[in-house]
């Protein structure tokens, strides 16, 4: 199948109209973009964009041979023409099947908003799943890899997309779910289309598409479903760096929005009496998607270790009597959206490595028989400073007899055992750290201490990274990879 993307912008355009941002200020050339709008094989047109006829034109193609026009969503942009010659537009049913008399077959897909899915066939077995905006497709659970209602519109063992175009920026957890139900896998092409004003056009765009494994093309795009191309190779394992309130959290979450079963790491804890800590703690809970699960433990190795061949996911000391345990030595994770202390044995969806590179060399004896790749759920550790700090409380770094006794040496090891198996995990890692020592130097040996040893920690961690960013003022910029 031959399919070419007349429009690939919002149901407004980008830029929109009359809009004074910076984002629909500097959509200009291959980054303005008309409404979204599809034409498979010349014979079927999905949606409709300003100017079609001239659209296709542009692209070196013609509506003259289209049979069928068929609707994704009610319409809230400009003004649309249905250009003369062409079939009155319609929308199938969900779960009806349209057969056309060149061999496509069409599908309606039940989505989670207004608007249909349409799954496209083609007559040598090509599929494409198209979304309409601000969609995700009902009955796939919530990017857990647990089914809800038999997936999306019931495809049964049809496999993986060859290619998926849905509203990525707005929806990731829509690829989530996809990915977790094994309908989007390494070898989909997944492209972004909906592209509205709230994403920065140009590299930020293509940057953050690259992130999640998708990409954008421009208006007038042809894309062959199923040939092959070059999908965005994602690191294994990723640093994101940032002062205070520098927006690195929020990138680190961002990166991995689009991907099932998360394991969300918190190192910080709970700290009684402290309001303003617990506004920050509440602030990143409600930010997370409800999917995640969150393990509050600094005993990290054992995670990192879940994902080598062969080992199961090893219960780590007990967090009894830690401040900030909210099931105190409870060693397992929690339910989807649920709070718990210590790993357990994960279990990601089939889809849950989709993409990452050695997500199936990790599925191993724990997922034998099941179908689920247990070690490849990826990990987000937040923060490396919040673990260094527990660390240095156990060792006793904070007392210069005791450091120079012993506490160096004791901490260096426990730095060491960190960063070993980061470098040796199978797990996908995205994990957050602060940058301190571009500030005031500490007034205290104590600060100076911290200051130091987490610069150390920062640039031995940031060594066994395929990726490593810097965020500032909220803007992502790559030291590495």
């Amino acid at each position: 199948m031959d399919v070419t993307l007349l429009g690939t912008g919002a149901p407004q355009g980008l830029p929109r109209p009359g809009c004074p941002c910076a984002s629909c200020a500097t959509a200009v050339g291959d980054e303005a973009r008309a409404a979204t709008a599809l034409l498979v094989d010349g014979v079927l047109l999905i949606d409709l964009t300003p100017g079609p006829a001239f659209a296709a034109a542009r692209a070196g193609r013609s509506l003259v041979g289209v049979r069928q026009v068929l609707l994704s969503h009610p319409h809230d942009g400009p003004a649309m023409e249905v250009p003369a010659g062409l079939p009155q537009p319609g929308r199938v049913a969900d779960g009806r099947e349209l057969a056309l008399l060149d061999g496509h077959r069409v599908r309606a897909l039940a989505v989670d908003g207004p608007g249909t899915g349409y799954e496209i066939s083609g007559a040598d077995g090509e599929r494409l799943l198209y979304l309409p905006p601000g969609a995700a497709p009902a009955g796939l659970g919530n990017g857990t890899g647990r089914a809800a209602g038999g997936g999306a519109g019931g495809q049964g063992g049809a496999g993986p997309y060859d290619l998926v175009l849905l509203d990525v920026l707005a929806r990731p957890d829509a690829l989530a779910r996809l990915r977790a139900g094994g309908l989007v896998d390494a070898a989909t092409d997944v492209v972004a289309v909906h592209v509205d004003h709230d994403v920065p056009p140009g590299p930020e765009l293509h940057r953050r598409l690259a992130a999640v494994g998708a990409r954008a093309v421009a208006d007038g795009s042809s894309l062959v479903v199923g040939e092959y191309h070059a999908v965005p190779d994602l690191p294994r394992r990723t640093l994101v760096l940032g002062g205070a309130r520098s927006g690195k959290s929020l990138e680190a979450e961002r990166r991995l929005a689009a991907f099932p079963d998360v394991v969300y790491v918190a190192t910080g804890g709970t700290r009684d009496g402290d309001e303003d800590w617990a506004q920050r703690i509440s602030l990143h809970r409600e930010r997370r998607p409800g999917s995640w699960r969150t393990v509050e433990t600094c005993d990290l190795v054992p995670l990192l270790e879940a994902g080598r061949p062969g080992r199961e996911a090893g219960r780590p000391e007990s967090d009894a009597g830690r401040p900030g345990s909210e099931a105190e030595g409870s060693g397992k994770e929690a339910p989807p959206g649920t709070e718990a202390t210590g790993p357990g044995k994960d279990a990601a969806g089939r889809g849950a490595g989709a993409g990452w590179p050695g997500a199936e060399a990790a599925g191993t004896a724990a997922g034998a028989g099941t179908g689920r790749a247990a070690e490849a759920s990826p990990l987000l550790i937040d923060c490396l400073a919040l673990w260094l700090t527990h660390v240095m409380d156990e060792v006793g770094a904070w007392d210069d007899a005791t450091w120079e006794a012993g506490g160096r040496r004791a901490l260096r090891e426990r730095t060491d055992a960190l960063v070993a198996a980061v470098r040796a995990t199978r797990r996908p890692v995205v994990a957050v750290s602060n940058e301190v020592g571009s500030g005031v130097v500490p007034a205290t040996p104590a600060g100076r201490r911290f200051r130091d040893e987490l610069g150390r920690l920062n640039a031995a961690f940031a060594a066994e990274c395929e990726q490593v960013l810097l965020v500032v003022a909220g803007q992502a910029l790559a030291l590495r990879g």
